[in-house]
């Protein structure tokens, strides 16, 4: 589970998240979405612990991230929004790096590795140095990195981008698959035809604040339109009218 209550976080005089409060139950997708800018990577980063809200609380599995964030961190699989980073090293060392600091037993790691290399089709890649990969190769090397761990919990952000329709496909698979064995994942995404399909809830954030949180159902019956591209469109422009307005 993933428990959020009324964090913020400031830049300048720009506020990036302001009073954002949500829960991603276990068994649940929860599909975090909004225009770029809108605060899903801060938010993402205060929820995996690279930088500290400004007020609010952050749970993990009932694991407060202020408290204990080591041992927090233990909980999560991480997704960040680039794969390009470690590029001196192969992506097996990659893998076997992340490992370590995980403390993966030499069998389990050599089971999941061999697992996840054949979902994603880099068996005989992974030999190979990350700068000479595609982004779509790198982006395959730090899933597998982020779940050799077998975390409970799953954090995503833009996790699909770079893929091939293959790779795709097998991760919205294992996501789901994660969820319905009594796990959370929180999955940011600009794609909400996959949204719909895959998430049981939509949670929404323009300009830092939540703007809707609840099934897809829910979010369709408030405007009466079963296209969620255009529900998503007509929150945007309402949004931004209210911005407008509390600017004069």
């Amino acid at each position: 589970m993933i428990k959020v209550e009324n964090i913020s976080k400031t830049y300048g005089d720009k506020r990036a998240v302001d009073g954002l409060s949500f829960t991603v139950n276990d068994g649940e997708i929860v599909g975090f979405i909004g225009p770029n800018g809108a605060g899903k990577t801060t938010t993402i980063k205060m929820l995996t612990g690279i930088i500290e809200p400004e007020g609010g609380t952050i749970e993990i599995n009932g694991n407060p991230m202020n408290i204990n964030a080591i041992e927090t961190k233990k909980i999560i699989g991480y997704i960040s929004d680039s794969p390009d980073m470690f590029l001196r090293l192969t992506g097996l060392e990659f893998i076997n790096f992340m490992a370590d600091m995980y403390d993966v037993s030499e069998e389990d790691r050599r089971e999941r590795i061999a697992h996840f290399s054949e979902v994603f089709g880099m068996q005989d890649s992974l030999g190979d140095r990350l700068s000479s990969f595609s982004h779509g190769m790198r982006q395959k090397t730090m899933l597998i990195a982020a779940l050799v761990h077998d975390p409970k919990v799953w954090i995503l952000d833009e996790p699909m981008v770079g893929l091939d329709p293959a790779a795709a496909y097998s991760l919205k698979q294992i996501m789901r698959e994660h969820a319905d064995k009594g796990n959370a994942v929180l999955y940011s995404t600009h794609v909400l035809e996959v949204a719909e399909k895959l998430c049981d809830k939509a949670l929404i954030i323009t300009h830092g604040r939540q703007h809707f949180f609840g099934t897809m159902e829910e979010l369709k019956g408030r405007s009466g339109d079963s296209d969620l591209e255009q529900v998503f469109l007509e929150i945007m422009k309402d949004d931004d009218a209210d911005v407008k307005r509390q600017e004069l």
